[in-house]
């Protein structure tokens, strides 16, 4: 038997090997096709390749594309694991021209694998093509040498492809497999074509005209080839089987199930059996492609997936989470193709089992009352809208898995009354919000979310991807539409740009769009916390609701951004660590030039904590471990000694980030919605900058990452080397030297002020004014009044008191004049401070300085002023004071 695994690998190597470049799968996230919930096609990835819009440097290719569909137009959700070859994931095979090859090439190459390369009987095949394409019609008969009745024109929209209303389009070759006469079913076009004995294995669209209008068709200038084999269906016919689950990658995913729940794969229970098979595939590798289960878009998808195979294994009487055991067995059926799945193993374990065990107590709630809700009824009878809105609503019950758990009982489903009761709840809720007191600026943004739900974020996985504008808004109002040089804020459906919120800034970047449409995005806001709007400068062109843009965040500024995010976790972890558990985050700023981090601390860090913390930070760095995340609820994620941010807001779900290893266990644990590195080398450096009080108990961090932290470094070595030349020394002897400087000048000070104490105690000279020289008699008192030019304001009060000693008894008034300023001591001898207050003469010497006030006790006082060149008017003022006291005596 050829393995699925050996399929796959057979047919890239036989394109590989007729010149076409093996090109890997893209996600399952589409990011150039706004329209599209998940890739479903092999050719969705070269899209604009057959638009024109992009150049690759291979004209042939070829791959194995990873599909989901399970959502939108494409949605075969209800029908997996009742019928023989519906999936919600498939792989396409697919070969490619791009201007290249055409029809003949095309016909040439599957017919060759087909039947000579995989030996098919060349009489279980037959073909058909459009009615119209005479050319294919002969080219099958040339090349595969069929007769005229296995070569069948089919005149419906199944044999045409086009991409859209408008844009490539071309006839189809569709070539089917006889499964045999033992199984109902007629070729294409026949009455029972319906029936399963032909089975459509490999679809070749020959890609040869441009629809401009409805009504108008030009050829293309470089007709191209696209095709899509369905690997699961191949594999049952290369395999002889005729059920795709029969096929061996699903036999050992069934037979793992059956192992685990101890049930009978073939009896009453192999439809269960076989969602659980098909839901695992979809579910692991969309986690690996980093969808994660939410609430709204593709996670909610997801969800839904996850649910209704977790419903099915409840079913099978698994009385423990099943899907996450099962995990395992895909990977080794699948990881050597697809190495993601390997990557993303303990993520994936880890959603399902948290998805499952949360399910499990939603499922028993809504099962009861389901169960109360059907006991009356009749096989046929229909339940209504308003039990299966309550199961969605309280429960969190999907429609269609209510649906799907009524089908085994022959019931029925309002759907029209659960629309209702969803259109009464978004009444109440928007009646709710006015009454709230919510600004009026808002109910715009909280139409838009009423209107298109939120914007789905991709930034985790993509910087740039494909989006539909669902909404412009200018001055606070809709509009339908913004032209050169407008501001605007643009909503689109999805986006890379990550939303301002929990302390991490908002992308920037570019919007572009067809013709010549270009803005430039310099911010991005999250209002309502589920719409990203795009603050955006309109460069060029014209931009409608409707249409569709690319977007692209600037790369550079996100990792930026990225590496002091991180640094925030890190640094909490370290403050924690070396301060203490009461060390809690009460704000930060996240930009790309700097962070800041503000935290619960009584007082000042020292400069060795300070580097202890730095250091530890650092050493994470260095030991660049990968940053892990996972999604759980926030009580499970608190529980498990995750960190709440200060002013975050925390929805059904979070992102845990885990970062670091310390003592076997996670060095920091965080509940976080931001963007993070993907291996904490990539912060590359951390250094604090600055640490300082923003509150009592709170303590502010300002730090560097990354090139920022080198630039700082940097410049501080730069002031360094100009210090040490300017001090003629090494630089590593700048700190000695300017020690020894500082001792000197002390030193020098020192000595200064001792030469002008004794200057001024000789009476004159040294800057003291002649006409001020004593000791004189003034209103019969010794008297000494001096002016000195220079001296330091502090060395007053002790030639004062030397003064005094010298007179014996009278009235010492000195005024320091320093740097234009002027201050003022007055000292009177104890003798006569009964007499004479020291404080009245100290209030005219400042008065006359300009100043106000003076104080001090009787025998000592001190003032000042700002105008020193008074300072002679002081002396007098002191010495008319005196004066006057004695005429008043």
């Amino acid at each position: 038997m050829t393995s699925t695994n050996d399929i796959r690998r057979s047919f890239l190597d036989y394109f590989g090997g007729e010149g076409h470049q093996i090109v890997p799968s893209s996600p399952l996230v589409p990011h150039n096709d706004p329209t599209l919930m998940f890739t479903n096609a092999g050719m969705v990835p070269f899209k604009n390749v057959f638009t024109g819009l992009e150049s690759r440097p291979y004209s042939t290719a070829t791959s194995s594309q990873k599909c989901v569909r399970a959502g939108g137009k494409h949605n075969d959700l209800d029908n997996v694991g009742y019928t023989a070859r519906h999936h919600t994931f498939f792989e396409m095979l697919g070969n490619f021209s791009f201007g290249d090859y055409f029809k003949e090439g095309a016909i040439g190459l599957a017919w060759n694998l087909l039947t000579r390369e995989w030996g098919l009987p060349k009489d279980k095949l037959t073909v058909t093509v459009y009615h119209t394409d005479d050319e294919a019609f002969d080219l099958w008969k040339k090349i595969a040498g069929l007769p005229d009745q296995r070569i069948i024109r089919i005149p419906t929209s199944d044999n045409f492809w086009s991409m859209g209303d408008t844009g490539p389009c071309g006839p189809c070759s569709e070539i089917f497999y006889d499964h045999g006469e033992h199984i109902y079913g007629g070729p294409p076009g026949s009455p029972e074509e319906d029936g399963d004995r032909f089975v459509e294995i490999w679809n070749l669209v020959f890609m040869q005209y441009e629809q401009l209008t409805k009504e108008e068709r030009v050829n293309l200038p470089r007709p191209s080839i696209d095709t899509g084999m369905g690997l699961e269906r191949v594999a049952a016919v290369l395999q002889g089987v005729h059920d795709n689950y029969d096929t061996d990658t699903f036999k050992a995913l069934i037979a793992a199930s059956g192992e685990l729940t101890k049930s009978d794969t073939a009896g009453a229970m192999k439809a269960s059996h076989r969602v659980i098979a098909d839901h695992l595939r979809s579910s692991g590798f969309l986690v690996a492609d980093g969808v994660l289960p939410a609430n709204e878009g593709r996670g909610y998808v997801l969800r839904r997936i996850m649910r209704r195979a977790m419903r099915h294994a409840h079913l099978l009487g698994a009385a423990e989470p099943l899907m996450y055991r099962l995990v395992p067995a895909l990977v080794a059926e699948m990881g050597a193709a697809y190495p993601e799945l390997v990557r993303a193993q303990p993520l994936i374990e880890e959603t399902l089992k948290q998805e499952e065990t949360r399910f499990r107590q939603t499922l028993a709630n809504g099962l009861k009352l389901l169960d109360e809700a059907t006991g009356t009824m009749q096989a046929g009878e229909t339940l209504s809208g308003a039990v299966a809105f309550k199961l969605y609503d309280t429960f969190g019950f999907p429609y269609d898995l209510t649906e799907d758990a009524l089908r085994a009982q022959g019931y029925g489903v309002d759907r029209a009354g659960f629309d209702a009761a969803m259109a009464e709840q978004k009444a109440a809720a928007r009646a709710a919000w006015k009454g709230s007191g919510e600004k009026a600026s808002d109910e715009v943004w909280f139409d838009i979310a009423e209107e298109a739900g939120g914007t789905e974020f991709t930034g985790y996985v993509s910087n740039s991807g494909e989006a539909t504008v669902i909404a412009i808004v200018r001055d606070g109002e809709r509009v339908k539409s913004a032209q050169t040089g407008d501001e605007v804020m643009i909503v689109t459906n999805q986006t890379p740009f990550y939303g301002e919120s929990g302390g991490q800034m908002g992308d920037i970047g570019e919007i572009k769009g067809d013709g010549g449409f270009f803005a430039t995005v310099t911010d991005t806001a999250k209002p309502l916390g589920r719409i990203h709007a795009h603050k955006a400068v309109v460069e060029g062109g014209e931009i409608n609701v409707g249409d569709a843009v690319q977007l692209a965040i600037d790369v550079e500024y996100r990792a930026r951004v990225r590496a002091n995010h991180s640094a925030t976790h890190l640094l909490h972890a370290a403050l924690r660590k070396h301060l203490g558990g009461h060390v809690t985050q009460k704000g930060s700023l996240v930009a790309a030039d700097r962070f800041r981090f503000d935290f619960s601390h009584p007082k000042a860090l020292g400069p060795q904590e300070i580097a202890e913390i730095e250091a530890e930070v650092n050493r994470h760095i260095r030991d660049n471990q990968d940053v892990s995340t996972r999604l759980m609820t926030p009580d499970d994620a608190i529980a498990a000694g995750a960190m709440a941010l200060f002013g975050e807001k925390y929805g059904d779900e979070v992102r845990v980030l885990s970062m670091g290893v310390a003592d076997n266990a996670s060095y920091s644990v965080e509940l976080c919605g931001g963007t993070h590195v993907a291996a904490l080398g990539d912060i590359a450096l951390f250094k604090i900058v600055s640490e300082s009080a923003v509150s009592s108990g709170v303590r502010r961090i300002e730090a560097l990452t990354g090139e920022a932290a080198r630039t700082w470094l940097t410049g501080r070595e730069d002031r360094l080397k100009e210090a040490a030349s300017a001090l003629k020394t090494a630089p590593e002897e700048v700190p000695a030297r300017v020690l020894a400087l500082v001792e000197e000048r002390k030193r020098l000070e020192r000595e200064l002020a001792d030469a002008k104490k004794a200057l001024a105690l000789a009476g004159s000279g040294g800057g003291a004014k002649a006409d001020d020289a004593g000791p004189e008699q003034v209103g019969g008192r010794a008297f000494i009044g001096q002016v000195i030019e220079g001296l330091d304001p502090k060395g007053l009060r002790g030639l004062v008191d030397e003064a005094k000693q010298r007179l014996g008894s009278g009235v010492a008034v000195l005024v320091a004049v320093n740097e234009g300023r002027g201050s003022v001591a007055v000292g009177v001898t104890d003798d006569l401070k009964g007499e004479v207050s020291a404080v009245d003469l100290v209030k005219a010497a400042v008065a006359a300085l300009g100043g106000q006030g003076g104080g001090g006790r009787p025998d000592m006082a001190q003032g000042g002023g700002p105008d020193g060149a008074k300072a002679a008017d002081a002396v007098a003022a002191v010495r008319a004071a005196l004066e006057g006291m004695a005429a008043a005596a």
